[in-house]
């Protein structure tokens, strides 16, 4: 495994940590389920099939630990993180107000060339939806979320939503299993962006709110179904 490179504008090109790539490489096989909620990080394993030694991989644990993906246990190790619906019930208010006044000020300062953008995006949702594409519609949605939060332009709400959608993004995906989720998602997508076009700040903001709302909802749906079939 090497190290990673990025640009870092006319200056050149600034090499990524080892450590930084063995996170983010983990990262995303936490968020595709290949690490699975609650299984033990067997580090003799990943160095192994990583390539590396330990020094990285504690390194990019640490890294983890901190942004909430991985709980640490004095004397057994490292575990994938499991999001309990008290942690949906305490995290989805939040995110809701942040994520709605991002659209609140998206919609302020978004230019005419970003919205159209944004809508090309939008259009890219509603195919998927059509098509029952799931893991694509989240995808896009997801893109989508955040698009707005870059529109906003405002770096401290950017932030703390970045580390709560870390979160978010172990269970989000199951809602949209939920009976009729995808088109009601869509549909409150649609009336974000329809409040955006129209320059609507207010409307934008209580539409985003919504959304989120929907989707604690709709996880709930999602759970209280899982356990109905445990229990039968």
């Amino acid at each position: 495994m090497r190290a990673a490179a990025c640009y870092n504008g006319p200056m050149g090109i600034v090499h990524n940590s080892l450590h930084d790539e063995v996170a983010a490489t983990l990262r995303e096989e936490i968020f595709s389920g290949t690490l699975a909620p609650g299984s033990f990080i067997d580090e003799a394993a990943l160095c192994e099939r990583l390539s590396i030694s330990r020094t990285p991989l504690r390194e990019a644990l640490k890294v983890l630990t901190a942004e909430g993906l991985l709980r640490h246990e004095p004397r057994r190790g490292c575990f994938v993180a499991e999001v309990t619906q008290k942690d949906l019930d305490e995290i989805f208010p939040v995110i809701a107000l942040l994520e709605g006044r991002c659209a609140w000020e998206a919609a302020r300062k978004a230019s005419d060339a970003e919205l159209d953008a944004l809508e090309a995006l939008h259009d890219k949702l509603a195919r998927h939806a059509r098509a029952k594409r799931i893991n694509e519609y989240y995808a896009t949605n997801y893109a989508i979320h955040e698009a707005i939060i870059m529109l906003a332009d405002n770096r401290w709400l950017a932030q703390v939503i970045g580390d709560l959608r870390k979160i978010l993004k172990l269970a989000r995906l199951q809602q949209l299993h939920a009976p009729g989720r995808l088109e009601q998602s869509l549909s409150e997508h649609l009336a974000v962006f329809a409040a955006l076009k129209a320059r609507d700040s207010d409307g934008a903001e209580a539409a985003m709110r919504t959304h989120l709302n929907r989707q604690r909802e709709a996880l709930r749906a999602v759970a209280a179904q899982q356990k109905a079939k445990l229990i039968s």
